[in-house]
Protein backbone atom coordinates (compact mmCIF):
# COMPACT_ATOMS: atom_id res chain seq x y z
CA UNK A 1 0.00 0.00 0.00
CA UNK A 2 1.45 3.72 -0.21
CA UNK A 3 2.83 4.93 2.43
CA UNK A 4 0.65 7.71 4.50
CA UNK A 5 0.89 6.86 8.08
CA UNK A 6 3.32 9.11 10.32
CA UNK A 7 3.78 6.34 12.81
CA UNK A 8 2.58 2.87 13.33
CA UNK A 9 1.52 1.28 16.80
CA UNK A 10 2.05 -2.22 17.89
CA UNK A 11 -0.15 -3.67 20.93
CA UNK A 12 -3.83 -2.83 21.09
CA UNK A 13 -4.83 -3.29 24.95
CA UNK A 14 -5.91 -0.05 26.88
CA UNK A 15 -2.81 1.93 26.35
CA UNK A 16 -1.83 1.65 22.82
CA UNK A 17 -5.61 1.83 21.70
CA UNK A 18 -5.63 5.10 23.71
CA UNK A 19 -2.02 6.31 22.42
CA UNK A 20 -3.34 6.15 18.89
CA UNK A 21 -6.94 7.87 19.44
CA UNK A 22 -4.94 10.49 20.81
CA UNK A 23 -2.70 10.89 18.07
CA UNK A 24 -4.84 10.85 15.07
CA UNK A 25 -6.78 13.44 17.16
CA UNK A 26 -4.28 16.03 17.07
CA UNK A 27 -3.85 15.23 13.16
CA UNK A 28 -1.60 12.47 12.64
CA UNK A 29 -2.05 9.34 10.40
CA UNK A 30 -2.04 5.88 12.40
CA UNK A 31 -1.57 2.33 11.61
CA UNK A 32 -2.55 -0.56 14.42
CA UNK A 33 -1.42 -3.56 14.51
CA UNK A 34 -1.60 -6.67 16.78
CA UNK A 35 0.03 -10.30 16.63
CA UNK A 36 -4.50 -10.79 17.23
CA UNK A 37 -5.76 -9.54 14.00
CA UNK A 38 -9.33 -9.88 15.13
CA UNK A 39 -8.45 -7.38 17.65
CA UNK A 40 -6.75 -4.66 14.66
CA UNK A 41 -10.33 -5.38 12.84
CA UNK A 42 -12.49 -4.12 15.95
CA UNK A 43 -10.58 -1.43 16.89
CA UNK A 44 -10.79 -0.25 13.26
CA UNK A 45 -14.73 -1.22 12.95
CA UNK A 46 -14.99 0.48 16.60
CA UNK A 47 -13.37 2.66 18.60
CA UNK A 48 -11.07 3.81 15.45
CA UNK A 49 -13.87 3.73 12.58
CA UNK A 50 -14.23 6.63 10.88
CA UNK A 51 -10.58 8.29 12.05
CA UNK A 52 -7.31 8.51 9.94
CA UNK A 53 -6.30 4.96 11.38
CA UNK A 54 -5.20 2.00 9.43
CA UNK A 55 -5.09 -1.55 10.43
CA UNK A 56 -2.53 -3.83 9.33
CA UNK A 57 -3.11 -7.42 9.48
CA UNK A 58 0.94 -8.32 9.06
CA UNK A 59 4.24 -6.75 9.87
CA UNK A 60 5.11 -6.15 5.96
CA UNK A 61 1.79 -4.69 6.03
CA UNK A 62 2.30 -2.42 8.76
CA UNK A 63 5.48 -0.76 7.80
CA UNK A 64 4.76 -0.77 4.21
CA UNK A 65 2.49 1.67 5.47
CA UNK A 66 4.55 4.15 7.26
CA UNK A 67 6.28 7.11 5.81
CA UNK A 68 10.40 7.37 5.76
CA UNK A 69 12.22 7.58 8.45
CA UNK A 70 9.21 4.85 9.38
CA UNK A 71 8.31 5.04 13.07
CA UNK A 72 6.92 2.10 15.15
CA UNK A 73 6.40 2.22 18.57
CA UNK A 74 5.56 -0.77 20.65
CA UNK A 75 2.91 -1.12 23.34
CA UNK A 76 3.19 -4.54 24.81
CA UNK A 77 4.32 -6.22 27.86
CA UNK A 78 7.59 -5.66 29.14
CA UNK A 79 10.47 -8.07 28.78
CA UNK A 80 10.81 -11.02 25.64
CA UNK A 81 7.72 -9.54 23.75
CA UNK A 82 9.69 -6.43 23.02
CA UNK A 83 12.80 -8.06 21.98
CA UNK A 84 10.38 -10.43 19.92
CA UNK A 85 9.23 -7.21 18.11
CA UNK A 86 12.10 -5.59 17.29
CA UNK A 87 13.38 -8.96 15.92
CA UNK A 88 10.29 -8.97 13.71
CA UNK A 89 10.98 -5.98 12.49
CA UNK A 90 14.24 -5.12 12.31
CA UNK A 91 14.08 -7.14 8.53
CA UNK A 92 11.44 -4.78 7.18
CA UNK A 93 13.17 -1.74 8.23
CA UNK A 94 15.66 0.41 6.69
CA UNK A 95 18.71 2.24 7.93
CA UNK A 96 17.92 5.59 10.05
CA UNK A 97 13.90 4.13 10.54
CA UNK A 98 12.80 4.11 14.42
CA UNK A 99 11.70 1.50 16.90
CA UNK A 100 10.25 2.93 20.41
CA UNK A 101 9.47 1.23 23.40
CA UNK A 102 6.08 2.72 25.24
CA UNK A 103 5.79 0.13 27.53
CA UNK A 104 7.26 -0.26 31.14
CA UNK A 105 10.83 -1.54 30.50
CA UNK A 106 13.17 -1.89 32.75
CA UNK A 107 16.10 0.51 32.05
CA UNK A 108 18.78 -1.78 30.94
CA UNK A 109 16.82 -3.43 28.39
CA UNK A 110 16.64 -0.50 27.13
CA UNK A 111 20.12 0.21 27.03
CA UNK A 112 21.13 -3.08 25.58
CA UNK A 113 18.64 -2.62 22.94
CA UNK A 114 19.90 0.69 22.22
CA UNK A 115 23.35 -0.89 21.62
CA UNK A 116 21.46 -3.73 19.78
CA UNK A 117 19.31 -1.66 17.48
CA UNK A 118 21.72 1.44 16.51
CA UNK A 119 24.35 -1.66 15.10
CA UNK A 120 21.53 -2.18 12.82
CA UNK A 121 21.77 0.35 11.50
CA UNK A 122 18.27 2.00 13.08
CA UNK A 123 17.19 4.18 15.89
CA UNK A 124 16.14 2.89 19.19
CA UNK A 125 14.36 5.72 22.04
CA UNK A 126 12.75 3.62 25.14
CA UNK A 127 9.85 5.91 26.47
CA UNK A 128 7.96 6.51 29.72
CA UNK A 129 4.58 7.04 29.24
CA UNK A 130 2.50 7.87 31.96
CA UNK A 131 -1.36 8.66 32.86
CA UNK A 132 -3.10 5.53 32.58
CA UNK A 133 -6.00 5.34 30.08
CA UNK A 134 -7.11 8.38 30.59
CA UNK A 135 -4.08 10.23 30.15
CA UNK A 136 -3.02 8.12 27.14
CA UNK A 137 -6.29 9.17 25.58
CA UNK A 138 -6.13 13.09 26.51
CA UNK A 139 -2.31 14.04 27.09
CA UNK A 140 0.07 11.58 28.77
CA UNK A 141 3.68 12.57 30.74
CA UNK A 142 6.18 11.05 27.69
CA UNK A 143 9.86 10.64 29.28
CA UNK A 144 11.51 9.79 25.75
CA UNK A 145 15.52 8.25 25.57
CA UNK A 146 17.90 6.15 23.57
CA UNK A 147 18.95 7.46 20.25
CA UNK A 148 19.29 10.95 20.40
CA UNK A 149 19.29 10.88 16.63
CA UNK A 150 15.72 10.17 16.50
CA UNK A 151 14.07 12.80 18.55
CA UNK A 152 13.67 15.35 15.74
CA UNK A 153 11.70 13.06 13.84
CA UNK A 154 9.42 11.74 16.83
CA UNK A 155 9.47 14.82 18.52
CA UNK A 156 6.30 16.44 16.37
CA UNK A 157 4.07 13.69 16.99
CA UNK A 158 5.32 13.16 21.24
CA UNK A 159 4.96 16.94 21.90
CA UNK A 160 1.95 17.06 19.89
CA UNK A 161 -0.14 14.46 22.32
CA UNK A 162 1.23 15.02 25.37
CA UNK A 163 -0.44 17.19 28.38
CA UNK A 164 0.03 20.96 28.28
CA UNK A 165 0.81 22.96 31.58
CA UNK A 166 -1.32 26.35 31.83
CA UNK A 167 1.04 28.15 28.83
CA UNK A 168 1.13 25.49 26.67
CA UNK A 169 4.72 23.52 27.28
CA UNK A 170 4.46 20.15 26.97
CA UNK A 171 4.89 17.62 29.61
CA UNK A 172 7.66 15.72 27.02
CA UNK A 173 10.87 16.48 26.05
CA UNK A 174 14.34 14.62 25.72
CA UNK A 175 15.65 13.02 28.72
CA UNK A 176 18.92 11.46 28.18
CA UNK A 177 20.98 8.60 26.10
CA UNK A 178 20.36 4.87 26.16
CA UNK A 179 18.29 3.91 29.38
CA UNK A 180 17.45 7.75 30.83
CA UNK A 181 13.66 7.55 29.36
CA UNK A 182 12.71 4.41 30.67
CA UNK A 183 15.30 5.58 34.57
CA UNK A 184 13.38 8.72 34.81
CA UNK A 185 9.93 6.71 34.40
CA UNK A 186 11.34 4.22 37.04
CA UNK A 187 11.51 6.97 39.69
CA UNK A 188 8.56 8.36 38.76
CA UNK A 189 6.68 5.07 39.66
CA UNK A 190 8.79 4.55 42.85
CA UNK A 191 7.67 8.37 43.90
CA UNK A 192 3.88 7.15 42.72
CA UNK A 193 4.74 4.06 44.88
CA UNK A 194 5.49 6.63 47.72
CA UNK A 195 2.80 9.10 47.14
CA UNK A 196 0.00 6.35 47.20
CA UNK A 197 1.54 5.01 50.17
CA UNK A 198 1.64 8.01 52.52
CA UNK A 199 -1.91 8.94 51.48
CA UNK A 200 -3.26 5.42 52.46
CA UNK A 201 -1.46 6.34 55.89
CA UNK A 202 -3.05 9.71 56.68
CA UNK A 203 -6.16 7.99 55.81
CA UNK A 204 -5.41 5.42 58.61
CA UNK A 205 -4.60 7.35 61.06
CA UNK A 206 -8.19 9.51 60.24
CA UNK A 207 -10.23 6.14 60.12
CA UNK A 208 -8.57 4.58 62.97
CA UNK A 209 -7.14 7.28 65.41
CA UNK A 210 -9.55 10.01 64.93
CA UNK A 211 -12.56 7.79 64.20
CA UNK A 212 -13.49 9.86 61.00
CA UNK A 213 -16.19 8.23 58.51
CA UNK A 214 -15.83 8.21 55.14
CA UNK A 215 -17.64 11.68 54.40
CA UNK A 216 -15.66 13.37 56.26
CA UNK A 217 -12.80 12.52 55.75
CA UNK A 218 -13.97 13.22 51.91
CA UNK A 219 -14.35 16.76 53.31
CA UNK A 220 -11.11 16.86 54.39
CA UNK A 221 -9.18 15.80 51.18
CA UNK A 222 -11.89 18.09 49.14
CA UNK A 223 -10.22 21.07 51.06
CA UNK A 224 -6.23 19.57 50.94
CA UNK A 225 -7.02 19.44 47.04
CA UNK A 226 -7.62 23.23 46.69
CA UNK A 227 -4.64 24.53 48.83
CA UNK A 228 -0.84 23.64 48.42
CA UNK A 229 -1.48 19.38 48.41
CA UNK A 230 -3.62 19.75 44.91
CA UNK A 231 -2.42 16.91 43.23
CA UNK A 232 -3.51 13.67 40.70
CA UNK A 233 -3.69 11.79 43.78
CA UNK A 234 -5.05 14.01 46.32
CA UNK A 235 -8.54 14.27 43.96
CA UNK A 236 -8.79 10.79 43.31
CA UNK A 237 -8.69 10.35 47.21
CA UNK A 238 -11.19 12.65 47.81
CA UNK A 239 -13.54 11.04 45.13
CA UNK A 240 -13.35 7.44 46.06
CA UNK A 241 -14.31 8.82 49.84
CA UNK A 242 -16.81 10.00 48.23
CA UNK A 243 -18.51 6.33 46.33
CA UNK A 244 -21.15 4.61 47.62
CA UNK A 245 -22.87 1.33 46.99
CA UNK A 246 -25.92 1.26 46.24
CA UNK A 247 -26.67 0.31 50.22
CA UNK A 248 -25.13 3.89 50.60
CA UNK A 249 -22.51 2.19 52.22
CA UNK A 250 -18.83 3.81 51.12
CA UNK A 251 -17.35 1.13 48.85
CA UNK A 252 -13.30 2.17 50.51
CA UNK A 253 -15.17 -0.43 53.54
CA UNK A 254 -15.81 -3.35 51.12
CA UNK A 255 -12.28 -3.28 49.51
CA UNK A 256 -10.32 -6.09 50.52
CA UNK A 257 -6.38 -4.45 51.90
CA UNK A 258 -4.15 -6.64 50.20
CA UNK A 259 -2.36 -4.30 47.59
CA UNK A 260 -0.96 -5.82 44.33
CA UNK A 261 2.20 -4.65 42.24
CA UNK A 262 3.70 -4.62 38.48
CA UNK A 263 7.53 -4.13 39.89
CA UNK A 264 8.21 -0.91 38.93
CA UNK A 265 8.55 0.14 42.67
CA UNK A 266 10.75 -2.51 43.77
CA UNK A 267 13.21 -2.04 40.82
CA UNK A 268 13.41 1.04 42.32
CA UNK A 269 14.71 0.34 45.54
CA UNK A 270 16.91 -2.04 44.01
CA UNK A 271 18.77 0.37 41.86
CA UNK A 272 18.90 2.71 44.60
CA UNK A 273 20.84 0.11 46.64
CA UNK A 274 23.02 -0.82 43.47
CA UNK A 275 23.49 3.27 43.34
CA UNK A 276 24.27 3.75 47.38
CA UNK A 277 21.33 6.18 47.82
CA UNK A 278 19.47 6.50 50.64
CA UNK A 279 15.85 6.08 49.02
CA UNK A 280 14.48 4.74 52.20
CA UNK A 281 10.52 6.72 51.79
CA UNK A 282 9.88 4.47 48.55
CA UNK A 283 11.21 1.39 49.92
CA UNK A 284 9.39 1.35 52.67
CA UNK A 285 6.15 1.89 50.63
CA UNK A 286 7.12 -1.28 48.65
CA UNK A 287 7.43 -3.32 51.36
CA UNK A 288 3.91 -2.03 53.19
CA UNK A 289 2.29 -3.52 50.09
CA UNK A 290 4.13 -6.41 50.31
CA UNK A 291 3.28 -6.65 53.82
CA UNK A 292 -0.74 -5.97 52.85
CA UNK A 293 -0.23 -9.41 50.63
CA UNK A 294 0.03 -11.30 54.05
CA UNK A 295 -3.51 -10.96 54.70
CA UNK A 296 -4.22 -14.66 56.06
CA UNK A 297 -1.06 -13.81 58.07
CA UNK A 298 -2.31 -11.22 59.23
CA UNK A 299 -5.22 -11.86 60.64
CA UNK A 300 -4.01 -14.52 62.74
CA UNK A 301 -1.39 -12.51 63.77
CA UNK A 302 -4.34 -10.03 64.86
CA UNK A 303 -5.61 -12.75 67.34
CA UNK A 304 -2.21 -13.67 68.93
CA UNK A 305 -0.32 -10.39 69.46
CA UNK A 306 -2.84 -8.76 71.00
CA UNK A 307 -0.38 -6.52 73.41
CA UNK A 308 -0.45 -2.86 71.77
CA UNK A 309 -2.32 -0.05 72.18
CA UNK A 310 -6.11 0.61 71.42
CA UNK A 311 -6.20 4.01 69.27
CA UNK A 312 -8.39 6.59 70.84
CA UNK A 313 -7.95 10.53 70.60
CA UNK A 314 -9.03 12.97 72.75
CA UNK A 315 -7.58 15.88 71.55
CA UNK A 316 -8.63 18.70 69.41
CA UNK A 317 -9.26 17.18 65.78
CA UNK A 318 -9.31 20.32 63.93
CA UNK A 319 -5.82 21.07 64.69
CA UNK A 320 -4.82 17.61 64.32
CA UNK A 321 -5.68 17.61 61.16
CA UNK A 322 -3.59 20.41 60.40
CA UNK A 323 -0.97 18.51 61.64
CA UNK A 324 -1.61 15.34 59.20
CA UNK A 325 -1.99 17.79 56.22
CA UNK A 326 1.79 19.25 57.11
CA UNK A 327 2.71 15.66 58.06
CA UNK A 328 1.66 14.57 54.54
CA UNK A 329 3.34 17.46 52.97
CA UNK A 330 6.42 17.38 54.42
CA UNK A 331 6.99 13.72 53.49
CA UNK A 332 6.05 14.08 50.19
CA UNK A 333 8.99 16.54 49.64
CA UNK A 334 11.08 13.79 51.48
CA UNK A 335 10.29 11.49 49.13
CA UNK A 336 11.18 13.52 46.17
CA UNK A 337 14.28 14.57 47.62
CA UNK A 338 15.22 11.38 47.65
CA UNK A 339 14.07 10.27 44.31
CA UNK A 340 16.23 13.15 42.67
CA UNK A 341 19.25 11.94 45.02
CA UNK A 342 18.52 8.71 42.84
CA UNK A 343 18.41 10.64 39.55
CA UNK A 344 21.59 12.56 40.32
CA UNK A 345 23.86 9.40 40.70
CA UNK A 346 22.51 7.42 38.20
CA UNK A 347 23.41 10.44 36.09
CA UNK A 348 27.02 9.92 37.10
CA UNK A 349 26.96 6.16 37.10
CA UNK A 350 25.50 5.95 33.75
CA UNK A 351 27.31 9.55 31.88
CA UNK A 352 23.68 10.97 31.83
CA UNK A 353 22.93 14.55 31.52
CA UNK A 354 19.73 15.02 33.02
CA UNK A 355 17.79 18.29 33.31
CA UNK A 356 16.03 18.06 36.43
CA UNK A 357 13.79 21.04 35.91
CA UNK A 358 12.12 19.58 32.81
CA UNK A 359 11.62 16.54 34.51
CA UNK A 360 9.76 18.28 37.23
CA UNK A 361 7.30 19.74 34.08
CA UNK A 362 7.23 16.31 32.45
CA UNK A 363 5.87 14.82 35.50
CA UNK A 364 3.65 18.73 36.08
CA UNK A 365 1.07 17.36 34.09
CA UNK A 366 -0.70 14.20 32.50
CA UNK A 367 1.17 11.48 34.70
CA UNK A 368 -0.44 9.84 37.82
CA UNK A 369 2.07 11.93 40.32
CA UNK A 370 1.29 15.23 38.90
CA UNK A 371 0.34 17.72 41.38
CA UNK A 372 1.25 21.97 42.04
CA UNK A 373 4.08 21.45 44.16
CA UNK A 374 6.22 20.52 41.16
CA UNK A 375 5.79 24.03 39.52
CA UNK A 376 8.29 24.89 42.61
CA UNK A 377 10.44 21.52 41.88
CA UNK A 378 11.48 23.34 38.50
CA UNK A 379 12.16 26.34 39.61
CA UNK A 380 14.39 25.54 42.48
CA UNK A 381 16.68 23.10 39.73
CA UNK A 382 16.10 25.92 36.91
CA UNK A 383 17.91 28.36 39.85
CA UNK A 384 19.98 25.98 40.52
CA UNK A 385 20.65 23.06 38.26
CA UNK A 386 23.62 22.14 40.53
CA UNK A 387 21.51 21.56 43.37
CA UNK A 388 22.66 18.92 46.08
CA UNK A 389 19.32 18.17 47.59
CA UNK A 390 16.21 19.47 46.75
CA UNK A 391 15.90 20.22 50.63
CA UNK A 392 18.33 22.82 50.65
CA UNK A 393 16.50 24.76 47.75
CA UNK A 394 15.66 28.11 50.34
CA UNK A 395 11.94 27.90 49.58
CA UNK A 396 11.45 23.56 50.38
CA UNK A 397 13.95 24.39 53.46
CA UNK A 398 11.36 26.84 54.33
CA UNK A 399 8.36 24.68 53.58
CA UNK A 400 10.07 21.24 55.37
CA UNK A 401 10.72 23.37 58.33
CA UNK A 402 7.68 24.90 58.68
CA UNK A 403 5.70 21.07 58.34
CA UNK A 404 8.42 18.76 60.26
CA UNK A 405 6.85 19.71 63.61
CA UNK A 406 3.37 17.97 62.16
CA UNK A 407 5.43 15.08 60.85
CA UNK A 408 7.14 14.47 64.34
CA UNK A 409 3.25 14.77 66.02
CA UNK A 410 1.73 12.86 63.57
CA UNK A 411 4.39 9.96 63.50
CA UNK A 412 4.40 9.76 67.72
CA UNK A 413 0.75 9.59 67.59
CA UNK A 414 0.55 7.02 65.25
CA UNK A 415 2.92 4.91 67.24
CA UNK A 416 1.49 5.70 69.93
CA UNK A 417 -1.69 4.45 69.12
CA UNK A 418 -0.79 0.85 66.82
CA UNK A 419 -0.96 2.29 63.80
CA UNK A 420 1.72 1.60 61.40
CA UNK A 421 3.22 4.99 59.69
CA UNK A 422 6.43 2.68 57.69
CA UNK A 423 6.65 5.97 55.04
CA UNK A 424 5.62 8.62 57.76
CA UNK A 425 8.19 7.49 59.42
CA UNK A 426 11.05 6.96 57.12
CA UNK A 427 10.58 10.67 56.30
CA UNK A 428 11.40 12.46 59.08
CA UNK A 429 13.71 9.78 60.22
CA UNK A 430 15.94 10.30 56.79
CA UNK A 431 14.83 14.53 57.35
CA UNK A 432 16.66 13.95 60.94
CA UNK A 433 19.23 11.76 59.31
CA UNK A 434 20.08 14.14 56.50
CA UNK A 435 20.21 17.79 58.71
CA UNK A 436 22.56 15.49 61.78
CA UNK A 437 26.12 17.00 61.53
CA UNK A 438 27.77 13.16 63.25
CA UNK A 439 26.15 10.29 62.99
CA UNK A 440 27.07 7.18 65.12
CA UNK A 441 28.58 5.56 62.22
CA UNK A 442 31.68 6.50 64.00
CA UNK A 443 30.98 3.45 66.13
CA UNK A 444 29.93 1.14 63.22
CA UNK A 445 33.54 2.00 61.65
CA UNK A 446 34.81 0.65 64.98
CA UNK A 447 32.76 -2.65 64.87
CA UNK A 448 33.99 -3.47 61.49
CA UNK A 449 37.35 -2.57 62.13
CA UNK A 450 36.88 -5.14 65.32
CA UNK A 451 35.95 -7.95 63.52
CA UNK A 452 37.31 -7.79 60.10
CA UNK A 453 40.00 -5.02 59.74
CA UNK A 454 37.51 -3.21 57.40
CA UNK A 455 40.11 0.00 58.25
CA UNK A 456 38.17 3.28 58.89
CA UNK A 457 39.00 7.44 58.72
CA UNK A 458 39.33 9.85 61.52
CA UNK A 459 38.60 13.33 62.16
CA UNK A 460 41.85 14.53 63.12
CA UNK A 461 43.08 13.28 59.89
CA UNK A 462 42.24 14.15 55.79
CA UNK A 463 39.44 12.50 54.33
CA UNK A 464 40.66 9.46 52.20
CA UNK A 465 43.54 8.59 54.93
CA UNK A 466 42.48 5.14 56.15
CA UNK A 467 43.56 3.26 59.64
CA UNK A 468 43.64 -0.24 61.61
CA UNK A 469 43.30 -0.85 65.21
CA UNK A 470 44.49 -4.01 66.97
CA UNK A 471 41.61 -3.93 69.04
CA UNK A 472 42.55 -7.21 70.89
CA UNK A 473 46.22 -7.13 70.25
CA UNK A 474 46.39 -10.46 68.97
CA UNK A 475 45.29 -9.28 65.67
CA UNK A 476 48.19 -7.86 63.07
CA UNK A 477 49.23 -5.04 61.09
CA UNK A 478 47.54 -5.98 58.37
CA UNK A 479 44.09 -4.92 57.50
CA UNK A 480 40.95 -5.98 54.40
CA UNK A 481 40.64 -3.47 51.40
CA UNK A 482 38.36 -0.76 51.87
CA UNK A 483 35.58 -0.10 49.50
CA UNK A 484 32.11 2.05 49.41
CA UNK A 485 28.56 0.77 48.23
Amino acid sequence: MNAVSDIGVIGLAVMGENLILNMESKGFHVTAYNRSVDKVENFVNGRAKGKNIYGAKSIEDLVSSLKAPRKVMLMVKAGKPVDDFIELLIPHLDKGDIIIDGGNSHFPDTERRVKYVESKGLYFIGTGVSGGEEGALLGPSIMPGGSKEAWPAVKPIFQGIAAKVADGTPCCDWVGTGGAGHFVKMVHNGIEYGDMQLINEIYHIMKNVLGLSADEMHEVFKEWNEGELDSYLIEITRDILAYKEADGTPIIDRILDTAGQKGTGKWTGTVALELGVPLTLITESVFARCLSALKDERVAASRVLTAGPTPAFDGDKKAFIDHLRDALYAAKVISYAQGYQMMKAAAKEYNWELNYGNIALMWRGGCIIRSRFLSNIKEAFDKNPDLANLLLDPYFAEKIQACQGGLRQVTATAIQNGIPVPCLNAAISFYDGYRTERLPANLLQAQRDYFGAHTYERTDKPRGQFFHTNWTGRGGDTASTTYDV
